[in-house]
């Protein structure tokens, strides 16, 4: 038998080259058009929130405003998105398919999950649902996609992977919180919305992004959406309607917290439980122990008489809150400039 020339082999090893070129340029054809597909069914379930709120910057109030994204999760207009895209909105309006604007309100915002569902006011015919998904079968190297508006460009496709899975020890409703990691491209606009695995189902909700430049550096965070649903969607999460710091004992120290521990308000929404209940927000912008806090609002020291000096302990008595009837009154203890002041809150 003749042994094969050079050539031969030669021929051989580039058929088998062009083959696996044309297979290659055969499959990344494929998947883009996968991705077309699934971006052109998706997208009309993610809208684009624009926020409007009164910012006191040394006492002087202006108006300012936010830019995030949410996702339609229900045919009767709610909308899950991130909790510091709304947290201390007096206004919220919602752009869906480009031409159509629509007010909505908080139903329950979770800072420490970073999780928010709001609801339109107005709902409008044939609304498009997202499918939520199971992010406990999340697996790291899975492929995912992000639609959202970063810096204004609305509805922007990115493609990437899980990267990571971060349990950062806080327990919301009962849920552990998790964040999923990503590389996928996440910039400032892309807050609050969704992350899709490539079945088309919302596996988490854009959070935030680690970088040093201020901009993407390909490590971003959402929301892992098991826990958020339960939180969100299963649950009556007591939205207060301000955001506020937990003052370890150090930072205690700094204001004369007559206790180890409280509340510093930061925001408070108008016309929320918390305005009506009269608790203020801080007015002047400082740097203290390498974080950037208002200050000069109130201190929470206590409601119904139970300490808020650890984030525990607060989750427990909002949690206990939670079980009490729509109209119930609750006490609340706060410290403003100096003094021991007494607020009642009202459960609606």
């Amino acid at each position: 038998m003749r042994k094969p020339t050079q050539s031969m082999f030669e021929l051989k090893f580039q058929k088998a080259v062009s083959f696996l070129l044309l297979l290659g340029l055969f499959c990344t054809s494929l998947s883009a058009q996968n991705f077309s597909k699934l971006y052109a069914r998706l997208n009309p379930s993610v809208v684009t929130i624009l926020t409007g709120e009164t910012v006191f910057t040394d006492g002087d109030a202006t108006a300012g405003g936010g830019l995030g994204t949410g996702v339609i999760v229900d045919k009767n207009g709610l909308i899950m998105t991130a909790a510091h895209v709304v947290g201390s909105a007096e206004q919220i309006m919602v752009k869906i398919n480009d031409d159509l604007v629509i007010e909505a309100e908080v139903i329950s915002s979770v800072t420490a999950a970073d999780v928010a569902l709001i609801k339109l006011k107005q709902v409008p015919r044939n609304l498009s649902v997202a499918t939520l998904g199971d992010s406990d079968a999340v697996q790291i190297g899975d492929q995912i996609m992000v639609i959202g508006a970063p810096f204004g460009l609305e509805h922007s496709l990115s493609i990437g992977y899980i990267s990571g899975k971060q349990n950062r020890g806080m327990i919301m409703s009962g849920q552990e919180v998790e964040f999923l990691q990503t590389d996928a491209a996440i910039n400032h606009g892309n807050s609050g919305g969704p992350i899709f695995n490539t079945e088309g189902d919302v596996i988490g909700i854009v959070s935030s992004i680690l970088s040093q430049s201020g901009g993407f550096d390909g490590i971003g965070f959402a929301a892992s959406i098991s826990p958020a649903k339960k939180i969100l969607l299963e649950s009556s999460p007591f939205w207060t309607g301000f955001e506020g710091v937990f003052m370890e004992e150090k930072l205690a120290k700094i204001f004369n917290v007559p206790a180890k521990g409280g509340v510093l308000v930061q925001r408070v929404v108008t016309g929320s439980i918390a305005d009506k209940a009269g608790l203020r927000g801080g007015w002047l912008k400082a740097s203290l122990l390498g974080s950037e806090l208002w200050v000069g609002g109130d201190i929470i020291l206590s409601i119904e008489e139970k300490a808020c000096d650890t984030p525990h302990n607060f989750d427990n008595i909002k949690t206990q809150m939670e079980k009490h009837p729509e109209g119930q009154i609750f006490h609340m203890t706060v410290l403003r400039d100096g003094e021991k002041i007494k607020l009642t809150m009202k459960y609606e």
